[in-house]
């Protein structure tokens, strides 16, 4: 006989508020039902009422893990509408701010995976690894968490002297290859929990119109920084990380790939990084009146903000379309003929961000 347990909305295996409903037959589930909604914040329309500076405090709170993403992506909509260019050091700079953001995603993502599968002391190791990248992010933007690196035109702080951060790089670069990728990728605990665990087939991923890491691990080549680059991705011989296993595991791949090339992706910008200044204009820009839509790939996947401006102190409109908010639907599609005790791993699989979604 059937019957539906509720996981969530607030629940040890979950990071944020949201339910699961499974319906299972004994230990196998048959389907699944996502509810999202709990942690509403309408910040949409409080964008709205606030001036462009204000706004962009406010768009980098979407998401504490995130938060560079937003706030860059809102400055570049505005930049776009108002026809600045950002000077090339500045681009440098928030692409090394973004790849180091990625890699903090990835490291928690990696963190609360191993946590799901009861491997407690990777968990430690892959948080150690993960106070490095804070570190690097504290000592380049004065902040662990919520940046303040963007502003219209530019970004807030330079990077004087990027010799001096190689030495972290080198650091971090050697917990990853030593320590986090063997223990994912080759400890036959984490294999033997992670592997043909959660598939989503390519055509489910077209399907389902996911994203980011959990489309690349399903076979669907895609990658904003890639098909339509933007900062200085096109100087820097970006390679996407792609598999076609279609599991759990592909998926814990991707990201560990993903970090590995967002290491050299840093070394690369520090070592290319020319010299000029870090601004497009002086005090407050003026936007005219427009509208823009401006993607960029975040840690989880393509973030779309569709921005419009009257010419007035304040945005007229600001719609943020985030990667968890088509991802974590697809939960529904990984369940059908698991064991009730993955779906811990399967949920965390596509690392659903709860304060994206509910925004």
């Amino acid at each position: 006989m059937a019957f539906t347990i509720p996981v969530g909305p607030y629940h040890p295996a979950l990071e944020e508020p949201f339910k699961v409903s499974a319906t299972c037959d004994g230990e196998i589930m048959r389907s699944a039902e996502i509810q999202v909604g709990f942690s509403f914040r309408g910040i949409e329309l409080l964008a709205q009422k606030r001036n462009w500076t204000e706004a962009i405090t406010l768009v980098e709170r979407v998401c504490g893990i995130c938060s560079n993403t937003h706030a860059m992506t809102f400055c570049m909509a505005a930049e776009k509408i108002a026809g600045i260019t950002v000077p090339k050091r500045a681009q440098y700079v928030r692409t090394i701010v973004a790849e180091l953001e990625r890699l903090h995603s990835h490291l928690l993502w990696a963190g609360v995976g191993a946590e799901d599968i009861g491997f407690h002391s990777l968990f430690m190791e892959v948080y150690q690894a993960r106070e490095k990248v804070m570190d690097l992010l504290e000592a380049i933007t004065g902040n662990r968490v919520n940046y303040g690196m963007n502003r219209i035109g530019g970004i807030n702080r330079d990077i004087p002297d990027p010799a001096i951060h190689r030495g972290a790089l080198d650091a971090l670069k050697g917990a990853l290859t030593d320590v986090v990728v063997p223990a994912f990728t080759q400890n036959p605990t984490a294999r033997a929990r992670l592997i043909g665990i959660g598939p989503l087939s390519r055509e489910q991923a077209i399907e389902w119109a996911v994203v980011g890491p959990v489309a690349r691990a399903s076979g669907v080549d895609m990658d904003v920084r890639r098909d339509e680059p933007y900062l200085v991705y096109d100087e820097l011989d970006f390679r996407p990380s792609l598999r076609n296993d279609c599991d759990v595991f592909a998926r814990v791949v991707v990201r560990v790939e993903e970090m590995l090339e967002s290491i050299r992706l840093i070394e690369a910008a520090l070592e290319k990084m020319p010299a000029g200044p870090i601004a497009a204009t002086e005090g407050w820009a003026e936007i005219p009146p427009g509208e823009t839509t401006v993607r960029i790939e975040a840690p989880r996947g393509e973030v779309l903000y569709h921005v419009v401006s009257d010419g007035g102190e304040t945005p007229a409109r600001v719609k943020i379309r985030t990667p968890s908010f088509v991802n974590i639907p697809a939960i529904e599609a990984m369940v059908p003929g698991q064991q009730l005790a993955d779906l811990a791993i399967i949920q965390a699989s596509v690392d659903p961000c709860i304060s994206c979604t509910d925004r």
